[in-house]
């Protein structure tokens, strides 16, 4: 009996520990920007994946009427953005996203209005705020395995990860959203260690 229980508690272990390395390792290596999607900004240029110059970029998905986790994450990317430039890395090393994924309520000008708030007056200072069709914004969506869902009072149900990639657009980390999940000064160090 003794056995049975080492046996079974063994295969266990191997088995959360393979599906650890899936969630961590596998799964993040494969996500990326879907190269035949190219979305507008919040200036109304069209922005594609495709030719991304070399920067290191961290991505959020949000919905500008999100009560909560949305703003407070981009206020500390706004924190994240000004401490970069100060180290010269943010624009020309340094590169964030937002992607709204509420394309339908957050209008161009809503995204100017929300683009604004933190500071973000046009496409050339570094921050780039994206919005596209239904159909596109879930192909990028899916691409992270970022998922969300209106259930149906415009209070968009989402999950909550910030992701940090690579110069070739590989996500090697992944952060929390929010107040408490986006822990501003580790995601500041993975920057600046990959930046340099």
């Amino acid at each position: 009996m003794k056995k049975l229980y080492i046996g079974f508690f063994s295969l266990l272990a191997i088995c959360i520990g393979i599906g650890m390395f899936y969630f961590s390792f596998y799964r993040q290596d494969k996500m990326e920007f879907p190269k035949d999607v190219t979305m507008e900004t919040a200036w109304g240029k069209p922005y594609s994946f495709r030719n991304m110059e070399p920067k290191v970029r961290l991505l959020e998905f949000v919905y500008t009427n999100c009560p909560d986790i949305c703003p407070s994450t981009s206020f500390q990317m706004k924190q994240l953005k000004e401490r970069l430039e100060k180290d010269g890395l943010f624009k020309n090393k340094v590169e964030f996203i937002t992607i709204t994924i509420d394309p339908t309520r957050d209008t161009q000008q809503v995204m100017q209005t929300y683009a604004n708030m933190f500071g973000v007056e046009g496409d050339d200072e570094g921050w780039i705020f994206l919005r596209g069709s239904e159909e596109d914004t879930k192909k990028v969506a899916d691409a992270f395995d970022f998922l969300y869902r209106d259930p149906g009072n415009g209070m968009l149900i989402h999950t909550t990860l910030t992701y940090f990639l690579d110069e070739n657009n590989r996500v090697i980390a992944t952060f929390g959203m929010g107040e408490k999940g986006f822990d501003k000064e580790k995601v500041y160090k993975e920057i600046v260690k990959e930046a340099k």
